[in-house]
């Protein structure tokens, strides 16, 4: 057909998660009309641009807004783990609360909202420098999703787990400092300043209390703090139970 071109595709193994079943065992020839980027091409396998990290044509490294010539070698690797922006801030689609929780009990900014559509989302994205979250491949092939990751699970440990090692934030983790309902940071209350809020058996066993400022919300290590730090010792590069937490 005039006009057509030929581009063959090699991606990582990882990246190949993305790709249809019978596609994944090798490299992958696409017939294209000219004048095609290798960010819609490669989108168009099924493989956000979140997802990629160095691209490869012919040998030569290039951007994502390179047109694909006829008979290209494309070699498509994984983005690196790392976190591509300076302080780890994320904001999460609206089937991720639980993740949510899991990320704001580590320490980490984090916005959600069950309700955020994905015009709220880009809006956001758009306004403020946060990393997306989701399992909406389309939603993150937009062009004004700079930062984002695709997560594999749909279990929320092991989402949890993914968004560690994928951002490198092991060493970064601070528990237990952000309100797991609102994200804002948690303060140290006395106990005589919510002691009429308290049921009996928590006023009688636990002294230390921190309470979040916004939503008004009181935590205090029971056997949901228990819990939650059997979880965090199991991530890998945790800091040991008793640094920084508030």
């Amino acid at each position: 057909m005039a006009g057509e071109k030929t581009t063959t595709f090699a991606f990582d193994e990882s990246l190949r998660f993305f790709l249809p079943a019978s596609q994944r065992s090798g490299p992958l020839t696409l017939r294209h009309r000219e004048r095609q980027s290798l960010k819609h091409l490669i989108e168009s396998l099924g493989v956000p641009h979140t997802e990629v990290g160095e691209v490869l044509v012919n040998g030569r490294p290039v951007s994502l807004d390179e047109i694909a010539e006829d008979g290209d070698q494309v070699q498509v690797r994984a983005a690196s783990p790392g976190c591509p922006i300076e302080e780890p801030r994320f904001l999460l689609d609206s089937h991720l609360g639980r993740l949510a929780a899991y990320l704001r009990m580590c320490g980490f900014d984090c916005l959600y909202a069950n309700d955020y559509e994905d015009a709220r989302l880009v809006e956001i994205l758009t306004r403020e420098e946060r990393i997306l979250l989701s399992r909406d491949r389309r939603l993150l092939m937009r062009k004004n999703v700079r930062h984002g990751y695709c997560l594999r699970s749909l279990e929320p440990r092991q989402q949890l787990y993914e968004v560690i090692r994928r951002f490198a934030l092991g060493g970064q983790i601070v528990p237990f400092r952000r309100c797991l309902r609102c994200n804002a940071l948690l303060e140290p209350v006395e106990k005589s300043a919510i002691l009429h809020r308290l049921e009996p058996k928590t006023k009688r066993y636990f002294d230390e209390f921190v309470l979040c400022r916004t939503c008004d919300q009181i935590y205090w290590k029971g056997s949901h703090w228990e819990h939650m730090q059997t979880l965090l010792n199991s991530l890998s590069g945790l800091p040991s139970p008793t640094a920084r937490p508030v």
